[in-house]
Order: structure tokens, then C-alpha cells, then sequence
């Protein structure tokens, strides 16, 4: 199961539940999907399809919205 955190320009930025213990989130385009780290650094972990275009564009978005995503990824995450 996974919990959509963010939707922005054709993005959708979402986690699963129970997947791995590292902060990270999945972001999910028509074009194709993308993981980042989020801890220790923002850092890309796969990309499955995104163009270098779209893939820069969703690593903006998840600077931009870090504060939001990592807010989600706790409360998510803690209970």
C-alpha cells in the first residue's frame, strides 16, 4: 500500500508502507518513476524512465517541498 504525500505538475510523490527504514520518497509521472533519499542528503537512489528534464524537475519539487515530505514521512512513520 502507498500513501500519496505531494501531487505537483503531473508529479505524484508518495511512500510504501513498511519498505525500507531510510527516508526516502517515490515520485510517479506518466513518463516514468524516480526514488530519492532524503536523509543523509537529497540523492537519487533509481530512476525507472524519466528523461534527465523530468527527473531534474522532480528533484526540484522535492527540494521545494522537503519540509512537507519529511513531516509526512514522520507522521506516517512513528505511529
Amino acid at each position: 500500500m502507498s500513501a500519496t504525500v505531494l501531487r505537483r505538475g503531473g508529479f505524484r510523490f508518495y511512500f510504501f508502507w513498511r519498505e525500507e527504514i531510510r527516508m526516502h520518497v517515490h515520485v510517479h509521472h506518466a513518463e516514468g518513476e524516480a526514488k530519492f533519499w532524503l536523509e543523509t542528503r537529497l540523492e537519487l537512489a533509481e530512476n525507472y524512465g524519466l528523461s534527465r528534464q523530468r527527473l531534474a524537475r522532480a528533484r526540484r519539487l522535492v527540494e521545494e517541498n522537503a519540509n512537507e515530505i519529511w513531516r509526512e514521512w514522520k507522521g506516517h512513520f512513528s505511529r
